[in-house]
């Protein structure tokens, strides 16, 4: 799915144009005016976020749940460590995750009096322990999927150490229904890394997957150009392959056949292998044709 931020009656029109061509599902991110969630949902949304301790108070919620309920429109309770309310600051760093789950339960309270149940929460801080406690905390007082979110998290680097570490936490324990992995990076990063995390945990298999090694004394090859140039030629592919690229042939043959297709370097050679065995040597100026080469004879023969 994807979401877009409706921040004024301008991205409206926006909104609409995106709901009619997406392939996805749309949700509307909305704050502070509960208009824009009602003219949101006439777009043809299929969901919403909303933080109902700035959208309007109590009769402007349930106006958003009434329209909510007719369209059939889920929405997502949104709470933030940046943006409680006022009874809960300040609190201790500690008990950020108590105070999460008490906003939570207030706005889930307000939603179930008026007999809605077509809800997801989220409960974000940058603080990754505190979210995954407090996702924990609420996981046993409610029956709602979660959406799962490290926010604030920073730059490429260090946000996806956050989010895989955060996300990863959660998902092995079994919660979590939908995420989002929120990077200040252009937002086909943040898709990339969330499909990172839930490959390596094995919840999706899709994608190329490749196996490198740490460059070291042993290696001969450019093996960080390789990969890069790899790395970006199969960033379309779906198939789910494994691909090894290994710079020295000291654990590089044995990594090489464990994986689908996958190359070992020598000086200035690359040994080839495929599907547990050993094909030929290439020099390592045809490594990489070779190798895209390869991976598109087994895409089409898995086809």
């Amino acid at each position: 799915m994807v979401r877009v931020a409706v921040p004024d009656q301008g991205a409206l029109e926006g909104l609409a144009k995106i709901v009619s061509k997406s392939p996805l599902p749309v949700i509307g991110d909305i704050h502070f005016d509960y208009r824009l969630a009602l003219e949101a949902m006439k777009a043809g949304v299929a969901g919403i976020r909303i933080n109902p301790g700035n959208i309007g108070g109590t009769r402007k919620i349930r106006q958003v749940i009434a329209v909510a309920r007719d369209q059939g429109v889920c929405i997502r309770i949104g709470v933030n460590a940046g943006s409680l309310e006022k009874d809960l600051l300040p609190y201790p760093p500690q008990r950020q995750a108590e105070a999460m789950v008490t906003s939570a339960l207030r706005h889930i309270g307000l939603f179930e009096q008026s007999n809605f149940k077509n809800l997801k929460i989220s409960l974000k801080s940058s603080d990754v322990l505190q979210t995954v406690r407090a996702y924990r905390l609420l996981a046993g007082q409610v029956p709602y999927p979660f959406h799962l979110g490290i926010t604030e998290a920073g730059s490429l680097i260090s946000g996806t150490v956050k989010s895989a570490l955060g996300l990863g936490l959660l998902l092995v324990q079994g919660l979590g229904d939908t995420l989002r992995v929120s990077l200040t990076a252009a937002p086909r990063e943040e898709v990339r890394v969330a499909y990172q995390i839930l490959r390596a945990l094995g919840l999706r298999k899709r994608g190329i997957e490749i196996i490198s090694c740490p460059t070291c004394g042993r290696c001969q090859i450019n093996l960080m150009a390789l990969v890069k140039k790899v790395e970006l030629a199969v960033q379309g592919v779906a198939a789910p392959l494994k691909v090894a690229i290994m710079g020295c042939i000291v654990n590089g043959p044995g990594e090489a056949k464990e994986a689908d297709i996958g190359i070992a370097g020598g000086k200035g050679y690359g040994l080839l292998f495929a599907g547990g065995r050993r094909l030929r040597k290439i020099p390592e100026q045809q490594l990489v044709p070779v190798l895209l080469e390869e991976i598109e004879n087994l895409v089409q023969q898995k086809g």
